[in-house]
């Protein structure tokens, strides 16, 4: 597939999708659907980088639930802000891998480099799948509980990533060995409650998603259903601190974004919940401009228990299974 331009939303890149895709356009207003939160990175960072402009997005859930349109936007105002870098925290296909051509097609659109992790859903429609139609994409670097030093604009910066904590494909330990302390580093998880350890190994600032802010927020019901009911310290929004001045602190934050798409259904009510494109100026002081949204203390939450660790990592199992027969379905009837 040949790299595509930065993608606009005229009706000619419309009928487009319906030549290479077989989509049908929506009509929506996805613009006005979308919120551009901006905020600066930890304190931390400003004694290791000058500046640098990294776009986070996550839970763009390729597929039939979520209109192409959705996630052209995302691209559309994520080159427009012209960052240094992407960081995408995964879901980045939504039941199965049949999209995958929509998939390599929104991640070349991206004007810049782009470093990701799996999620839940990327393992349960395909791993090796969706690590395939991300790579050809050519501008994209998945990260499997590894990091990597890049270099933008003459600074260096240190991108962790871990795979995907909900289906137990997180390996933490493994993950931070080696980190130099003396590079800014940015940690990128699905579930944002591995935060926690990457805190204490140096991290200061953690990107995660998976929540989709719990799409329905009016009325705190997003901490209702995310929090209490599903056991999530971390729903949206800032969490922790990104000063040390005081050591009794949590010694890290995490952003949790609300995402791009949904894997169910698209329904959002409430501003916390808008589509999301999150903006984060690393080197800047926290506190040297406005930000949208103000750093909060986490929910009690609940970790999930040995039982239901057991009951995701089979549910990756049987879903590969049943991917298995039903190509060996294919096979049959194209013999007979």
């Amino acid at each position: 597939m040949s790299r595509v331009g930065r993608p606009n939303d005229d009706i000619a890149d419309r009928h487009e999708l319906v030549r290479r895709f077989g989509r049908k356009p929506s009509n929506r207003d996805f613009e006005r659907q979308f919120r551009v939160r901006r905020f600066a990175g930890p304190l931390a960072h400003t004694t290791q980088l000058e500046h640098l402009r990294i776009v986070h997005l996550t839970d763009i859930h390729v597929g039939r639930v979520t209109p192409m349109e959705a996630q052209l936007e995302a691209v559309r105002i994520t080159n427009e802000a012209k960052p240094d870098a992407v960081v995408m925290t995964g879901d980045f296909v939504c039941h199965s891998h049949a999209y995958l051509d929509e998939l390599t097609y929104v991640i070349q659109a991206i004007d810049a480099p782009v470093f990701g992790v799996l999620g839940n859903h990327d393992h349960w429609s395909g791993a090796a799948e969706v690590r395939w139609a991300l790579q050809r994409a050519g501008n994209f670097e998945l990260l499997d509980n590894v990091w990597t030093t890049i270099t933008l604009r003459h600074q260096r910066l240190q991108v962790l990533g871990l795979d995907d904590a909900y289906t137990g494909h997180a390996r933490w330990r493994e993950a931070t060995k080696g980190l130099d302390a003396d590079v800014a580093t940015l940690g990128l998880s699905h579930i944002a409650e591995m935060a926690d350890p990457l805190w204490s190994k140096g991290v200061p600032l953690v990107l995660a998603g998976h929540t989709h802010a719990g799409q329905i927020t009016v009325a705190k019901l997003h901490e209702l259903a995310v929090g209490k009911l599903a056991g999530h310290k971390y729903v949206h929004g800032l969490y922790g601190k990104r000063r040390h001045d005081d050591p009794a602190t949590a010694p890290g934050a995490v952003y949790v974004g609300a995402g791009v798409g949904a894997a169910v259904v698209p329904l959002r009510i409430g501003e916390r919940s808008r589509r999301e494109v999150t903006i984060f100026e690393l080197g800047h002081e926290p506190g040297s401009f406005a930000e949208p949204l103000e750093e909060q203390a986490p929910l009690p939450g609940r970790k999930p228990s040995r039982k239901t660790r057991l009951k995701r990592e089979q549910a990756v199992e049987r879903k590969r299974l049943k991917r298995e027969r039903a190509a060996l379905v294919q096979v049959g009837d194209r013999d007979e």
